[in-house]
């Protein structure tokens, strides 16, 4: 019976052993036939050092060097319209002339009476050579030439108030005013508006306010202009700083020799500051922003101890300290030295020691002066 039991036991034995090493031989075929993992595709740049200016930016608003609503400082009715809307006009040109029929018929009556307040004191002169009249009738006649004098120097200065004037070279807007049509003293006609050269006015925090100077080169930047960049100077600092946001005015005056920025646009404002400075440059996109750091993925040859299968180059997770940004561009202060390898994109499907495979036929964006891709 026993010897019969250690049979029985020893057949268990071989079945469960026999049973196991099938189990693992399936298991080591299925293994066997798996894929194997195949490295992520990503893009590369390789990180050089680029000569950085460092600069002051701020959004401005465009105002016009001198502008003005034109309007009449009398009452009349217009006679004719000297000017198209949006034309160019210079310093002196008529733009408005009011009927001054009357004017001028008042004005011809007083350039009469003072004609022969001339006479009347010329001849009461040589009557007082003679004893024929009093020194006072003299006095009176050259009091009276001289209010003659002023009455038609003052219906003169009227009669000119009729002839409505560009006061300064520039450009008119539209009017909608037409001849035949009254207008009321201070009645606007049209702006005028004198847009080159231009002025920005922007504001910078007083803790910058000793990097900025007269004469200082400024460069404008807006939206409605596409890449086009307008170059000028600062003409002005505000020599008061608003006490609630801590801030100064600046003003420049910007070159507009195509007319296209307009007062009441937006604009950015750069202002160069001080030297040229070295920076490891790295495109955004490279740089990963986590809540314990910044990070960027760099590709190492796969080591013999490396988790990669199916490469020769893996990316290895680094911390970086970044510093200014310029367009698409950020400055790296440390964590990368120039010559690595740095992932640019498909850092989402990446960890420490994967393999990878770099195709770098499509790269991300990287100019320290983007312009907008849709227009």
């Amino acid at each position: 019976m026993t010897k019969r039991m250690f049979i029985m036991l020893g057949g268990i034995v071989l079945l469960v052993v026999v049973l196991g090493l099938g189990f693992f031989m399936h298991i080591r075929s299925l293994m066997a036939a798996a894929p194997k993992p195949t490295p992520q595709v990503v893009s590369t740049i390789t990180a050089h050092t680029s000569q950085w200016q460092p600069q002051l930016k701020s959004i401005g608003t465009l105002s016009a060097q001198h502008g003005v609503d034109i309007s009449s400082e009398v009452a009349g009715q217009v006679r004719s319209v000297l000017f198209q809307s949006g034309q160019d006009v210079k310093a002196g040109d008529v733009l408005v002339q009011l009927n001054a029929d009357a004017d001028i018929a008042q004005l011809h009556a007083l350039e009469a009476a003072a004609e022969l307040a001339a006479i009347t004191l010329k001849r009461d002169q040589a009557q007082l050579a003679v004893q024929g009249v009093a020194q006072s009738q003299v006095d009176n006649d050259a009091a009276d030439l001289k209010s003659k004098k002023a009455q038609v120097a003052q219906q003169a200065a009227v009669v000119a108030k009729k002839t409505i004037r560009a006061p300064f070279a520039g450009r008119v807007g539209i009017t909608s005013v037409n001849p035949g049509q009254y207008l009321n003293a201070g009645d606007k006609i049209v702006t005028l508006q004198q847009i080159d050269p231009i002025h920005i006015d922007f504001n910078l925090p007083q803790s910058q306010l000793a990097a900025i100077h007269t004469g200082q080169k400024v460069v404008v930047q807006t939206d409605g202009t596409a890449d086009k960049q307008f170059v000028g100077s600062v003409n002005a600092i505000n020599p008061k700083v608003d006490p609630n946001t801590r801030n100064v005015q600046v003003q420049a005056l910007i070159a507009n020799p195509g007319r296209k920025l307009l007062p009441g646009m937006f604009a950015n404002a750069s202002l160069d500051t001080g030297k040229q400075m070295p920076y490891l440059t790295l495109p955004q996109t490279a740089i990963t922003y986590n809540a314990y750091g910044s990070t960027v993925f760099v590709v190492v040859p796969a080591g013999k101890d490396a988790s990669a299968a199916g490469g020769n180059l893996v990316a290895k997770q680094v911390f970086v300290q970044t510093g200014p940004t310029r367009g698409d561009q950020v400055a790296i202060l440390s964590g990368v030295k120039e010559g690595d390898q740095v992932v640019t994109s498909g850092q989402v499907k990446l960890k420490n020691g994967i393999a990878v495979a770099i195709n770098n036929s499509v790269q991300p964006a990287s100019n320290p002066n983007p312009t907008p891709q849709e227009q």
